[in-house]
């Protein structure tokens, strides 16, 4: 049961990164856009997808919209960036509560080792010739 929580919560953590890495793909291209309908006649028509349906406008019809669009696309990463955050604090106190240790992850050390790999800096089980 601890171990499905961990992993739903993980989940969660991915999703939200997810989303939040889609939407700064989609705020470049809002950005890409505005810049270059912000160089063209006013009055030239352009097309817009709206609902999967392409809708021809003018320039200054279709300008504001991106930009109110591309303000709520910030807000929106705005407040994901928070939510990851907060699912990151509840995953590592949940880690902690219940002493959860990933597979590849080092024990906490104790104290330091010394041995024949002694000063090199080098990682455990890995051989340098």
């Amino acid at each position: 049961q601890v171990v499905s929580r961990f992993n739903r919560l993980r989940q969660d953590q991915r999703g939200l990164a997810s989303k939040a890495a889609e939407l700064e793909l989609e705020l470049n291209e809002h950005s890409l856009v505005i810049e270059t309908l912000r160089e063209v006649d006013p009055t030239r028509k352009c097309f817009r997808m709206v609902g999967g349906v392409l809708v021809e406008r003018t320039v200054k019809e279709v300008l504001p919209a991106l930009e109110s669009n591309k303000e709520q696309i910030s807000k929106l990463i705005e407040a994901l960036a928070q939510q990851l955050q907060a699912k990151g604090r509840e995953l590592n106190e949940f880690r902690e509560r219940h002493n959860i240790r990933l597979v590849g992850e080092e024990e906490p050390k104790n104290a330091p080792r010394d041995g024949p790999e002694g000063g090199k800096g080098g990682s455990a089980g890995v051989l340098v010739s």
